[in-house]
């Protein structure tokens, strides 16, 4: 058996040389569809960095992030050295952005900041080194749409999570309300990719004990439902008002380590929301006066989740423009370990 093995090396070593430059190609094809929208997204930050929200900046950071991640993977692939160039521009562009950018947050909404300047700590985001898919047995039955969800109460649970509600408090300190709003079956919407974010920050924080002992557990319904939610958004064709909260599942998902969100065709969709002169992401930049009537549960819904959202008088949107970087960078992050082959959009 050894001697054969050695016979078949010959014939072996040319199949596993083309087997690594189809990757390498894949990875270039896929880095020249996304950087070009990151390039645009960072000069968006450059002149808008002032005004940004608390969640426009944090997805800017979790892209610094990922760019540092991809750097790592692309580091010896001599056909990636001129991408590597670009994502090195963009890195070092964002760390003083967002610098600059946490300064005027301080200054604008003090006690919201303090309670999640964490968010935006070197060392707080961890990118995943393993990856695993979806469970569909996971996916609830029925959804439960009713209006329970409180974003100041989901803030209050995160902030003691994070152990910033007050002064003197441990981290992962989970109350009985808290643990009961977290693992609550049936959400759906925003509700649901706060649980998620609940349990991701907890996993960033380094909390293992009590109700952390089931995170993976959790995380794999959250993402089961937030997937399948997705999949529902696409089949009805993306319809504006689901766009936002499409590219936070793909953002949160993504970075808990469930690569079956990194799907290309929802690449290529989500890069077309990009408004090409000011590269934010936010109104429909053809269709901009005429926007999709909104239905008072929508309202509502967007009211509950948005109450520090920021919008521009030219369409651009901080919290939107926020998960789209760091969901086009999750992209960019997964190719580097995995690359799906591309085609284009009919």
């Amino acid at each position: 058996m050894y001697l054969l093995g050695l016979r078949l090396l010959p014939l072996l070593l040319p199949l596993l040389s083309l087997q690594q430059q189809d990757l390498s190609e894949n990875k270039v094809a896929i880095g020249r569809m996304i950087l070009p929208a990151l390039e645009k997204a960072t000069s968006f930050m450059e002149k808008r960095f002032r005004e940004l929200n608390l969640d426009g900046v944090v997805g800017f950071w979790v892209l610094e992030v990922q760019l540092k991640g991809v750097l790592e993977k692309w580091g010896q692939e001599p056909a990636l050295k001129p991408l590597s160039l670009r994502v090195e521009n963009i890195v070092k562009k964002l760390l003083p952005l967002i610098t600059r950018a946490t300064i005027y947050l301080k200054l604008s909404d003090s006690m919201y900041f303090k309670e999640f300047q964490e968010t935006l700590q070197p060392g707080f985001w961890n990118l995943p080194h393993s990856w695993s898919q979806i469970n569909t047995s996971m996916i609830y039955s029925k959804f439960d749409n009713s209006d329970f969800f409180s974003e100041e109460l989901s803030d209050s649970c995160m902030a003691l999570l994070l152990g910033t509600k007050k002064e003197g408090l441990q981290p992962c300190t989970v109350t009985d309300v808290c643990r009961e709003l977290m693992t609550k079956p049936g959400c759906t919407g925003y509700t649901l990719s706060h649980q998620l974010l609940y349990f991701l920050f907890a996993k960033m924080k380094g909390c293992s004990d009590g109700l952390f002992l089931q995170s993976k557990y959790y995380m794999d319904i959250f993402c089961a439902n937030m997937m399948a939610l997705n999949l529902k958004t696409e089949e009805v064709g993306y319809p504006f008002l689901d766009r936002d909260l499409f590219m936070e599942n793909i953002m949160f998902c993504g970075i808990s380590g469930y690569s079956d969100f990194y799907k290309p065709r929802w690449l290529q969709i989500i890069l077309t929301w990009q408004q090409p002169k000011e590269g934010c992401f936010g109104k429909p930049y053809d269709n901009r006066k005429q926007l999709p009537r909104v239905g008072k549960d929508q309202q509502q819904s967007l009211r509950r989740v948005k109450r520090r959202e920021k919008g521009f008088s030219d369409g651009c949107s901080s919290h939107k423009t926020g998960v789209a970087v760091a969901a086009l960078g999750g992209f960019l992050y997964h190719s580097a370990e995995h690359s799906p082959t591309i085609t284009k959009a009919r």
